[in-house]
């Protein structure tokens, strides 16, 4: 499946930094390094105001284990307004991260993100070693 944005523009051609095999690298690059940096954020995430929120529900989760029903993880949420909008975050951050990177796998990365990541790295480029990025992206 194509998407509309993975035309190439007849206006602007491919530059020859964009098209040698050292750039293509960085951009990988970066755009592994944004994958890490996402999970690292969903880990953290998890590790800070999941398991306060599983911390807080701790009560509730024994009831669950003796008396399951949907009915008392309903209520439980209910009236524990904080914790649930603690995991409900982190579960929103995990699939949002796996639904992205599930749709790069599949489907290819769509043309807008691939330009940007493109721009990133010459800007990365351009800057120098004063980037913060340089020995991650370029210094390989």
């Amino acid at each position: 499946m194509a998407y509309p944005e993975d035309r190439q523009d007849p206006e602007t051609p491919a530059t020859p930094a964009n098209s040698d095999s050292t750039f293509q690298s960085q951009v990988q690059r970066l755009h592994r390094l944004t994958v890490y940096s996402r999970w690292l954020v969903v880990g953290l995430l998890w590790a800070n105001v999941g398991s306060l929120s599983l911390w807080t529900l701790r009560s509730e989760i024994a009831l669950w284990q003796s008396h399951f029903t949907w009915v008392a993880v309903r209520y439980s949420l209910a009236y524990n307004p904080l914790p649930a909008l603690g995991l409900s975050i982190c579960i929103g951050m995990t699939l949002s991260v796996l639904v992205w990177q599930s749709r790069n796998i599949l489907l290819g990365m769509p043309h807008n993100e691939q330009k940007h990541l493109e721009d990133r790295v010459l800007h990365i480029r351009r800057q120098g070693s004063t980037h913060p990025l340089w020995k991650w992206i370029c210094c390989r």
